[in-house]
């Protein structure tokens, strides 16, 4: 059986990245379709596969501005020749899913999120407080368009799996079909405690975009009179650079051991958004270390409040900081957080994906479900 797989891009190691490495482990064979590459960006695994890409690839600066192309994914997408491939997995949350299978193909899309800023995170990404009046007069149109191609383009799926209940339900509201829930698979062998003792700095690890609100941290831990330290890149940073105080230290970009330091010396990890799964958690859990999250999202599936980290309701500095002083006041046990992280290992992963597809693939080529 020959195996495709598709994803959106890649431009480094991310969670949706980390996921496609798991994939291509379970199938060595599987060649890998994805709109843009920046070689040296991802991990060895993924980078020793035959990797083809589209036209998306030999556009100006596609690497860096690769964002501003985005009406231009939907051509992309449907342009690459699958037709002798018998099984074609997408790793998707913009357009990767809207591939099109040919002939007697199976199509299996995990997806990560449905397209967030064409449907219910505009706002985050394109309004006016963020483009202007005149960007946003210009994004909406744009943006609403992508929905409609979104949503029309989900029948390309023959099954959906989804990394949490939470995209779960979007997938449902958005595209009106089921999701089996796969949690996606963290290196819970590589993160591990050693012993350290926490220190008092808070953590979040992020790709510094709108949409995971690492200026509410910012903001709440001047609240609270504690220091940040932030390890991620993005567009972001000039701006959150610009709203932070001098207890905040921002990191940039740092190796998965220099990542595992960090997890272990804070005194919790900050999860300020609502997260589709969100696998930093779990990777602090890991290594022994509580979460302080928003009570939304996968959060509520990865960290038991009160025993693992600590939930605060509303997003607003002010919750946020009242979370932080209560988990300033509680104790946690590290082989507990370990335990609970251990959920969600790479070896459940596989076996949980690789009982999806066979099951897939033993289905009618017309069934969709």
């Amino acid at each position: 059986m020959r195996v495709a797989l598709v994803h959106d891009w890649l431009t480094g190691m991310r969670g949706g990245e980390k996921v496609l490495e798991a994939i291509a482990g379970i199938y060595p064979k599987a060649e890998i379709f994805t709109l843009l590459h920046v070689k040296g960006s991802v991990s060895p695994l993924i980078e020793s596969r035959t990797i083809r890409t589209s036209f998306v690839q030999h556009l100006p600066a596609s690497g860096r501005l690769y964002r501003h192309y985005l009406p231009l994914f939907p051509m992309a997408i449907e342009q690459f020749d699958l037709g002798e491939y018998d099984l074609v997995i997408s790793s998707s949350h913009c357009a990767a899913k809207a591939v099109l299978p040919q002939g007697q193909a199976r199509h299996v899309s995990y997806c990560h999120s449905p397209m967030r800023y064409a449907w219910d995170q505009f706002d985050e990404y394109f309004g006016a407080r963020r483009t202007g009046a005149l960007g946003e007069a210009l994004y909406r149109p744009v943006m609403a368009w992508l929905a409609r191609w979104d949503a029309s383009t989900a029948s390309r799926v023959h099954r959906f799996a989804a990394n949490s209940r939470f995209v779960a339900s979007r997938i449902l509201r958005y595209y009106g079909r089921q999701a089996t829930v796969v949690y996606p698979p963290v290196d819970t062998e590589f993160y591990h405690p050693d012993g350290t003792s926490p220190g008092e700095s808070f953590l979040v690890v992020s790709a510094l975009v709108p949409y995971k609100r690492v200026d509410l941290a910012i903001a709440a831990c001047r609240r609270a009179g504690a220091p940040l330290r932030i390890v991620g890149i993005g567009p972001d940073r000039e701006r959150l650079e610009r709203e932070a105080g001098g207890d905040v230290t921002f990191l940039g970009q740092l190796t998965d051991e220099e990542i595992r330091q960090e997890y272990r010396h804070a005194k919790a990890v900050i999860l300020p958004g609502a997260e589709d799964f969100g696998i930093v958690p779990v990777e602090a859990q890991a290594c022994g270390t509580p979460v302080v999250a928003r009570a939304l999202g996968g959060a509520l599936e990865s960290v038991v409040d009160g025993d693992t980290g600590v939930f605060f309701a509303e997003s607003s500095a002010h919750s946020l900081a009242e979370a932080l002083e209560r988990l300033g006041g509680m104790r946690f046990d590290a082989r507990r957080l370990r335990d609970n992280a251990l959920r969600f290992s790479r070896a459940r992963f596989a076996g949980a994906f690789h009982a999806l597809i066979e099951e897939s693939v033993a289905q009618p080529p017309h069934a969709r479900w």
